[in-house]
């Protein structure tokens, strides 16, 4: 049974997310204030954290921020009800996976935690022939990927990718050569309609770039295709 993590402080709002996300076969843990939040985050090792913005005590931005420091690389969901596009980009800035903006209804909260859960997920998958483990790698230089164990190196050296961000960076390698639009990337990568906000799509690969490239304003693997959006290319 995957374990949800619900922060928030208005109680309605946990009583409806506990419920529902029990009712979908969930074990649901909760937490009113971010720093109850942030000491259950370390501790009970959940699948998904469902994390209000505004909270007591610690707000959701230093709980995502502090998981981050941590190396704690769990699925986060931000809740605001803010609706600022300046919000939604800091989150996602500071390692949330994904936001809402409240009302929102059970049924798509339930969805994204299942989307955040099979995501994840495929580090677990190892491909087996004849009794070995076959491992699929992308190798482009410096830099090596790793989609069944959840890894990149560069230079021999980990680095820490959210599941959003290496899902991301999975996808683009995957379509090398490939122009991808940010709606294309919205529909593959959240594969559900933000309803335009491509922003989500930039920020993500600004993340990339600040982890995968010598020189992230001088990107030698994914490249802006102006006007039309993103490519992942094999440097020469």
């Amino acid at each position: 049974m995957k374990k949800i993590l619900v922060v928030d402080d208005e109680s309605s709002i946990v009583t409806l997310l506990k419920y529902n996300l029990e009712e979908a076969g969930f074990q649901v843990i909760t937490a009113a204030d971010g720093k109850e939040g942030l000491h259950l985050a370390k501790t009970e090792n959940p699948d998904v954290i469902v994390l209000d913005w505004m909270l007591p005590h610690l707000d959701g931005m230093e709980v995502c921020k502090e998981l981050r420091i941590k190396k704690i690389q769990t699925p986060i969901i931000m809740l605001t009800a803010k609706d600022e596009e300046f919000d939604k980009v800091l989150g996602l800035e500071l390692g949330a996976d994904d936001y809402m903006t409240k009302p929102f209804s059970p049924r798509e909260v339930i969805a994204r935690v299942k989307a955040m859960i099979r995501r994840s997920g495929m580090s677990s998958d190892i491909k087996r022939t004849e009794g070995r483990s076959i491992e699929e790698q992308y190798v482009f230089g410096p830099l090596q990927v790793f989609p069944e164990r959840f890894e990149v190196l560069l230079n021999d050296e980990t680095i820490e990718f959210t599941p959003k961000e290496f899902e991301l960076l999975v996808y683009l390698i995957e379509n090398k050569n490939r122009v991808l639009t940010r709606d294309q990337l919205l529909s593959a990568v959240w594969n559900y309609d933000f309803a335009g906000d491509t922003r989500i799509v930039d920020v993500h690969v600004s993340h990339l770039r600040d982890k995968i490239e010598v020189n992230s304003r001088k990107p030698i693997f994914i490249k802006t295709i102006r006007g039309l959006g993103y490519k992942f290319e094999e440097p020469r």
